[in-house]
């Protein structure tokens, strides 16, 4: 049960991390990052701090009318059923105060900081490479167990 948690909790910090419009149609399961993005001054760890740039850099990005929050037109790319059914559980996760639009808050104070505390698996207050990779391991094998349930 951990690993699930562990592994929706990352799940949900690479979509937002990255949510930006148009990201579907090019990449199903969301945007990739790689560890030299998130890696912002390129000392081989990401600290809290450059995961926290990184995620409200991508915010801003996503935000296109510019008032402080993803609506669900932000994230889904029209057209797109596959888009269109992440962003409605995208909503129904983080939208907590149910009004139709993600604050960044929304996004910080939950999934996210529990991301990167799992993702930090040695607790030194940064996430290496290795342990990032880690993650993304555990992310794609997630995500194959879930599509051949689906099927």
């Amino acid at each position: 049960m951990n690993n699930v948690f562990l592994i929706g909790a990352l799940a949900v910090s690479i979509v937002l991390g990255g949510a930006v419009q148009g990201f579907a149609a090019s990449e199903p399961h969301g945007p990739k990052h790689s560890f030299e993005a998130l890696d912002a001054n390129g000392d081989g760890e990401v600290s809290r701090a450059e995961f926290d740039s990184h995620r409200a850099g991508r915010f801003a990005k996503a935000d296109t009318n510019g008032d402080g929050l993803l609506s669900r037109d932000e994230v889904v790319v029209r057209g797109q059923d596959r888009a269109e059914r992440f962003a409605d559980r995208m909503f129904q996760r983080l939208d907590e105060n149910r009004d139709g639009a993600i604050s960044l808050a929304e996004i910080s104070e939950g999934r996210g900081n529990r991301f990167f505390d799992r993702a930090d698996s040695d607790g030194n207050g940064a996430v290496s490479k290795p342990e990032f990779e880690q993650m993304k391991k555990r992310f794609a094998e997630h995500r194959k167990s879930r599509e051949r349930t689906a099927d």
